[in-house]
């Protein structure tokens, strides 16, 4: 009986669901086939191109956002203009704060990014109805601040050689969904946004990939593709076990 229900659900999934990584391992996996179907009435899927803002800094919230693909760059602005990078978000994260009508941060397409937008108001009454959707959306932000946490200790105590390996550690895992470390890939952020990231000068990430791709951890191809040859190497390089 539970196969044939879930069969039964299955059929009734919008087909763009149902092969969407953000409906497996994303918020929309909490949500029943008529919800995906409501929320799929009022969603739109778009590409943006790297550079373009999804959203700025004390925008107005209407709407919030899947990631689906590609890599998003989170930043503050202090008030003299000066940004800091303060995270990135991969694929399948939730895009966006409920229940906050401005944006406290701007987040852009660090890569060719495509995404899955959907109006506020139905994400809001969403996590009010559907327990399961709102504990997702929980979770996410507790992980969210675990990884904060770790990135201050990555900026706080850690060299600079193991900063730039934590970073691209961080990419390998979270750049593909799919594979739970991605052994090659392109940089999704330029030196000097890297720099920015890792607290560095350009410099001195440059002088630090250099020594890690003379050490044999990575490869570089281009001044942009790195392959990791061995995952172990680079979390031990990066102060992991």
């Amino acid at each position: 009986m539970d196969a044939q229900k879930k069969t039964a659900s299955d059929s009734e999934t919008p087909a763009i669901c149902r092969s969407c990584d953000a409906r497996h391992g994303g918020v929309c996996s909490t949500l029943s086939a008529s919800q995906l179907v409501e929320l799929n009435r009022h969603s739109s899927r778009r590409e943006i191109q790297s550079g373009i803002e999804v959203i700025g800094q004390g925008e107005e919230t209407s709407h919030y956002s899947n990631i689906l693909r590609g890599v998003v760059k989170l930043s503050k602005m202090m008030s003299d203009g000066r940004q800091q990078i303060v995270g990135l978000q991969f694929a399948p994260d939730f895009l966006g704060r409920p229940f906050l009508g401005e944006s406290t941060i701007a987040a852009e397409a660090a890569t060719t990014t495509e995404i899955c937008t959907f109006p506020r108001q139905i994400i809001d009454r969403f996590a009010t109805e559907v327990p399961d959707f709102e504990r997702k959306l929980h979770n996410q932000s507790l992980k969210e601040l675990d990884e904060a946490r770790d990135w201050m200790l990555t900026l706080g105590r850690k060299t600079a050689h193991e900063k730039v390996a934590s970073f691209l550690n961080l990419i390998a895992t979270h750049i593909n969904p799919e594979q739970q470390a991605t052994q090659s890939f392109d940089l999704p952020l330029s030196r000097a946004d890297i720099a920015d990231f890792l607290g560095l000068t350009i410099e001195t990430v440059s002088r630090q990939m250099t020594k890690l791709r003379k050490e044999g951890i990575i490869v570089i191809e281009n001044n942009r593709h790195v392959t990791i040859p061995d995952i172990k190497r680079l979390r031990r390089a990066a102060g992991g076990d």
